[in-house]
């Protein structure tokens, strides 16, 4: 371990904890393509993190490459409007059912942000509703009881970061996910007062029960709420046209991100325009938004987006992720029951994880009385075995092989077998 030794003990000196600030510092990645990465002791996993889901296609695509290798020669990025990304902007329209115009940002952090901006330039008010436990990025809206460690009462929220001003927890209400009865009543309390939803509509791992996302998408239009759908994680993974068009609910706003970029730093905020047109001073003078990015839609990304999303839109390609991930949810399935370990996996075949507790899993709440021991075990012999993946999704590629997916099953296997020696 002498060379991960010495990047460790370098990463520690410069980086605060160590890392980016993303995962920690157990891992150094060297290089990756196709479904693989390398450490830099030379290590080889495949690789079911993929970047946090934005390498659908897995690592390095040759035509990916191709693409941008040729736009490099060209320049990197202008500041101003470039064709490429005009050329993205059209591209995802014609896929995204709420889309009419888009705005670039450079990450998802961001697109939720101005998409909670949006809301409120809109509808002239202050509140936000978010679920607890839902993933909305790092602005003050967003870091409001998204993984608390202790539970208060809804709709009250609590900042999970310092430096957040504490006046920001009066704006933004808290509400149970699935929970339609107790979204109507804080709807109904704080009447006219709400200014925007926003939502993973597959929130983390967790699945919307049948009728909720359409249930929100009604109360919303009766409170003249707008909708939002982070889809960040789902946008171009569960359908061409996200998690929309999978569910047939469809938002006023769209959040999108990861796949998008094709791998480089590139997020959209997407809708109407009769929202979208607040972006533009012209028509919305006293109500615009102002939003400037010094890499938003530069042609890197947006070459890099326009090559993946055509060979998402191959026939075959969806249905080919789809069958891999089923591949994978069976095998976990397959190796824990037979050794009787009480567990549910949680998601869309596309994107979706094994939590160690009794079904139903409904809402952040019952996610975290999942046996954390077991999730360890489970990802630790994973990692023995060459397979990595974050502490909290699997996300398949179309850069599987049956190879790949027997080295991974037989690893679900180990897994299983260790976490029957510690039962609970």
């Amino acid at each position: 371990m002498r060379n991960l030794k010495n990047w460790k003990q370098r990463a520690n000196a410069v980086l605060p904890a160590g890392n980016f600030g993303n995962l920690p510092d157990d891992i150094v990645i060297r290089e990756g393509s196709g479904a693989y990465i390398w450490d830099m002791d030379g290590n080889q996993y495949i690789d079911y993190l993929i970047g946090s889901g934005p390498m659908i296609l897995g690592h390095s695509h040759p035509e990916v490459n191709q693409a941008v290798q040729e736009q490099l020669s060209k320049g990197s990025t202008f500041f101003v409007n470039n064709y490429l990304g005009i050329e993205l902007a059209e591209s995802i329209c014609s896929s995204v059912a709420c889309a009419q115009k888009l705005r670039f940002a450079s990450t998802g952090s961001e697109a939720d942000m101005y998409a909670i901006r949006l809301a409120r330039a809109h509808t002239g008010r202050d509140k936000i509703i978010k679920f607890e436990g839902g993933y909305h990025g790092m602005c003050n809206e967003a870091q409001m009881s998204l993984a608390p460690h202790k539970f208060i009462n809804f709709p009250q929220s609590l900042a999970d970061s310092a430096g957040i001003s504490h006046a920001v927890a009066s704006d933004v209400l808290i509400a149970p996910y699935n929970d339609l009865n107790f979204l109507k009543s804080l709807i109904s309390e704080y009447d006219g007062q709400i200014a925007g939803l926003i939502i993973e509509p597959l929130q983390r791992t967790i699945l919307a029960i049948p009728g909720f996302l359409a249930g929100v998408r009604e109360l919303c239009t009766q409170a003249g709420i707008v909708l939002i759908f982070d889809e960040v994680v789902t946008g171009f993974r569960l359908s061409e046209g996200g998690a929309q068009e999978h569910y047939g609910v469809i938002p006023d706003l769209c959040t999108l991100g990861k796949i998008i970029g094709g791998g480089f730093a590139l997020s959209a905020i997407t809708g109407p325009a009769s929202i979208m047109d607040h972006f533009d001073n012209n028509k919305h003078p006293d109500k615009f938004l102002m939003q400037i990015g010094t890499l938003s839609g530069n042609p890197i990304a947006s070459v890099a987006g326009l090559k993946t999303l055509e060979i998402l839109r191959r026939p075959g390609q969806y249905e080919k992720l789809r069958a891999i991930g089923k591949t994978l949810w069976d095998g976990i399935e397959t190796s824990l029951n037979a050794h009787g370990i009480t567990h549910t996996i949680s998601g869309d075949v596309s994107c979706f994880d094994v939590l160690f507790c009794q079904a139903p899993i409904r809402n952040y709440r019952d996610s975290r009385q999942a046996n954390a021991q077991h999730s360890q075990i489970f990802n630790r012999v994973l990692r023995e075995n060459g397979i990595y993946k974050s502490a909290g999704k699997i996300y398949p590629s179309l850069s599987l092989s049956d190879n790949d997916l027997e080295q991974t099953l037989n690893a679900f296997t180990l897994a299983a077998a260790q976490i029957a020696q510690h039962p609970c």
